[in-house]
């Protein structure tokens, strides 16, 4: 942090010090009193000195921010913050406008995180704005600041409400094999096994059988059924949209969970079937994002 960010002014406390001073002198040299213009004196420089090292107790600080841990709506939000320093600092503050500050005691050339809280939020992509951090070192006469854009913002999914998944059907798959459930596929060939009595003859394979290889059958990865589809109708609105988005957030989690391949239709989108940590992300952002809750900051 440079000195180019850092503002300085008296706290409330600094400036009765300063009104204190400046009575102190002008009684002393109303009544030719050296002792009290002494005092002020004294009391001016150690203000003086609270100016320095409240800079100095922001100068040098580094901070960067880290991705925030998930949320939903209804959660209090935090954002980590990494700081450290090249000497010790102390007594500092951070917070984002209109949220509760949070302090750190001390920092040092040791990274530590601090948590800087935020309200909790509706569905969405939320930005907190610029972070403010503050210091009242040492003596709380000055107020040193400043203002920094870290550029991070939090996801927050629609909350799960528990539910049982409505699974779409492929239109290009036999009603008898769209049962939404997950059998052993003939996708995707995924190697050889030994072979187990009452397996299908179709399984076996029958190549290495001639070359004396045994009686191995064929395995494959993928599922034989159709993948699951996930939707939510356009017309709802309200609550009972929140509602529905609320159940497709925790079927999306319980998928992702399980394993299974699945896709999201929305109005104007269709996230096509896939499964793992990716996939379960960009449906509940997409979740996040359907029209009725739009970007917001936390201004």
């Amino acid at each position: 942090m440079s000195h180019r960010s850092i503002f300085i002014l008296p706290s409330g406390f600094g400036v009765i010090w300063l009104a204190l001073v400046l009575l102190l002198f002008l009684f002393g040299t109303n009544y030719q009193n050296n002792l009290v213009i002494g005092l002020a004196i004294v009391l001016a420089s150690v203000f003086h000195t609270c100016i320095i090292h409240s800079y100095r107790n922001l100068a040098g600080l580094r901070l960067s921010a880290r991705k925030p841990p998930q949320a939903y709506a209804g959660d209090s939000l935090s954002f980590p913050v990494t700081v450290s320093a090249d000497r010790s600092l102390f007594r500092l503050g951070f917070s984002y406008p209109g949220e509760r500050q949070v302090f750190v005691s001390c920092v040092d050339n040791q990274e530590q995180t601090a948590l800087v809280p935020m309200q909790p939020r509706p569905r969405g992509l939320w930005h907190p704005g610029r972070l403010k951090v503050e210091s009242c070192y040492p003596l709380g006469l000055c107020r040193a600041w400043s203002h920094l854009d870290l550029d991070t913002s939090q996801w927050v999914f629609p909350a799960p409400v528990v539910s049982t998944p409505k699974l779409g059907r492929s239109e290009h798959v036999p009603e008898s094999q769209d049962s939404g459930e997950w059998l052993s596929g003939v996708d995707e060939y995924a190697g050889l096994k030994s072979y187990v009595p009452g397996e299908s003859l179709k399984q076996v394979a029958w190549k290495q059988w001639a070359q004396g290889r045994g009686m191995l059958s064929k395995e494959f990865a993928e599922p034989q059924g159709a993948p699951l589809w996930l939707e939510l109708d356009s017309k709802l609105t309200g609550d009972e949209l929140e509602k529905r988005l609320g159940e497709l957030s925790y079927q999306v989690n319980q998928l992702a969970h399980s394993g299974q391949t699945w896709g999201l239709k929305l109005a104007g989108r269709t996230i096509a079937p896939s499964q793992g940590e990716p996939q379960r992300q960009e449906c509940l952002k997409a979740l996040a994002l359907y029209p009725g809750k739009a970007e917001g900051t936390g201004q």
